[in-house]
């Protein structure tokens, strides 16, 4: 449900484009990996990914499951809550594996939280935490990665700002992004699985830019792939 109603909810907020690698498939029991930039984005990148036929579970941060309405939907449709700084975290990687297990895709945000910026330009993806790279190497499952541009011009700086961000959207429309890069598996040490798929999203996340002409992304060798 969530899928859908962001498919129908977020081209309401701004103009959504999604690009695709050659050959670029999301099988099930995939871990979708993407870059976090603003509140805006996973609703972005889920309607992204329901144009391209993928529902994920996403593994969010636990205090969502507070918020009314939202919190039961979550709960309902098996989205994962995650509690960061608290041994509680690693129940969020066990029921991500039971997910992939059960053939289900996982989104992950694998930097754990938004940039500290209250401006709303582009700015490549930060440091990946560990839990993408624990993830696939318990499981064997292939990491697709994906980039998306645009969040930013939705919600992002202060609380004030993201406000009139958000009520000033559906006037505006502005561009929006997702690119979904070709499948990887992450082979090597915890530390290298982690450089490999951080350098993956962030080439997506290049892509995604470019697309919106992004000053971030001038002089990056952003790939062009088919359009949904």
């Amino acid at each position: 449900m969530l899928s859908r109603t962001a498919d129908v909810l977020v081209p309401a907020f701004g103009r959504l484009t999604v690009t695709t690698d050659p050959g670029t498939e999301l099988a099930p029991g995939s871990i979708v990996a993407a870059n976090h930039t603003s509140l805006a984005d996973p609703a972005i990148v889920t309607a992204a990914l329901h144009r391209l036929g993928a529902e994920p579970v996403i593994m969010a941060a636990a205090g969502l499951w507070r918020v009314p309405l939202l919190g039961r939907a979550l709960a309902r449709e098996g989205h994962i809550p995650v509690i960061r700084g608290d041994r509680r975290a690693a129940a969020a990687l066990d029921a991500a594996a039971e997910a992939l297990e059960q053939g289900r895709l996982v989104l992950i945000y694998a930097e754990g939280g938004l940039p500290r910026r209250r401006d709303a330009a582009e700015a490549a993806p930060g440091s990946f935490r560990s839990g993408l790279a624990r993830l696939a190497e318990r499981t064997g499952a292939p990491v697709i990665p994906v980039g998306q541009a645009g969040a930013r011009r939705i919600t992002s700086g202060s609380t004030a700002k993201q406000l009139a961000g958000l009520v000033t959207a559906p006037l505006r429309r502005p561009d929006l992004h997702v690119h979904v890069g070709a499948p990887l598996e992450l082979t090597g040490d915890r530390a290298a699985r982690t450089a490999r798929a951080r350098t993956a999203v962030t080439t997506a996340w290049r892509t995604a830019a470019a697309h919106l002409r992004e000053p971030a992304a001038r002089g990056s060798r952003a790939r062009t792939g088919s359009q949904v």
